[in-house]
């Protein structure tokens, strides 16, 4: 077993391995990963057995020493698919610190997968790094809904929703980005006095190559634009990238009308709906007024952790 660093010449084969692993993401494809090629120092790492087939993928960067699994992704590990067993993870590791040693790296900071995301069970990495004593050191929690199960909204909730029903609201999808980004970042300079983190460029550029998988739905009254979100779609999991609304849509319920629609309409067919992360400061602090809302619809707490490695 061995490991080399990706380069373009893997290209083809990086990307098939991508779509058959057992914890396979789109924006682990290279043409996601490579939209903010200037932003990050690509350190990505692709292992190779003895007769030179892939059997994992890291995608990763490089900054100051310290190899990150990515810092251009909401979070990314090792890339596995059905053949991989927890013994050959073991040895993966082994292989991976005398690599990243040779290489001069003296931390590696890993976001795990989460397991919403897993096609199947897919946490060998995780008993490879308890047996190898990484330390966890830190932990988001994001809020989702099993969808396989009947949802309960709270009673807030439930007004909500029958409110934009009486008011009129109309939900659709759609590839209006650009009065999207308008909305959304009003509502963000509104609250946060931030812009969203990806440009409209980029996400136009983005949903043109996996239009499959990156959704814009918007929901309106009357012609006017109310409420919108960007969902990523993957095998398991429909994920709100992004979520706005507009004063008037606050008033008449037009966002969770919305998000009613994508959960018993748009996906029931998936297994899981995803709202992303409601804490802060390094997982220290929970946004507990953005994480109740969430909660309102149904949602309960999944973690992202983190591990941190020490070679050196």
């Amino acid at each position: 077993m061995k490991i080399i660093n990706y380069s373009k010449e893997y290209k083809e084969q990086w990307d098939a391995f991508v779509k058959k692993a057992k914890n396979s993401h789109f924006f682990f494809q290279r043409d996601y990963m490579e939209y903010h090629s200037d932003s990050f120092l690509d350190f990505s790492l692709i292992i190779l057995d003895q007769k030179e087939k892939i059997v994992a993928l890291l995608p990763a960067n490089i900054k100051d020493n310290v190899l990150h699994s990515h810092q251009g992704l909401t979070f990314g590990g090792f890339l596995i698919d059905d053949k991989m067993k927890t013994e050959k993870m073991l040895q993966i590791f082994d292989v991976l610190k005398n690599f990243l040693k040779e290489a001069g790296v003296e931390t590696l900071i890993y976001k795990c997968i989460p397991y919403i995301y897993h096609i199947k069970p897919s946490e060998e990495d995780r008993y490879a790094f308890f047996i190898n004593d990484a330390k966890l050191i830190r932990r988001d929690v994001t809020s989702s809904i099993d969808l396989t199960v009947q949802v309960r909204y709270s009673k807030g909730r439930k007004w909500s929703v029958k409110k934009s029903q009486k008011e009129g609201v109309t939900f659709q999808e759609s590839l209006d980005f650009s009065s999207f980004w308008i909305l959304l970042n009003d509502v963000l300079n509104q609250k946060h006095d931030i812009h969203a983190v990806h440009s409209l460029e980029e996400m136009k550029l983005l949903h043109s190559r996996f239009p499959q998988n990156i959704r814009l739905f918007l929901a309106y009254r009357n012609g006017e634009l109310l409420a919108g979100s960007v969902v990523y779609e993957t095998q398991t999991v429909a994920h709100t990238q992004y979520l706005a609304n507009s004063n008037l849509g606050r008033e008449i319920g037009a966002l969770d009308g919305l998000i009613d629609f994508l959960i018993k309409e748009t996906f029931k067919h998936k297994k899981y709906f995803d709202f992303g992360i409601s804490t802060e400061s390094q997982g220290q602090e929970l946004n507990t007024g953005l994480i109740s809302q969430k909660e309102g619809c149904g949602a309960r707490a999944i973690v992202h952790d983190f591990y941190e490695l020490k070679f050196l």
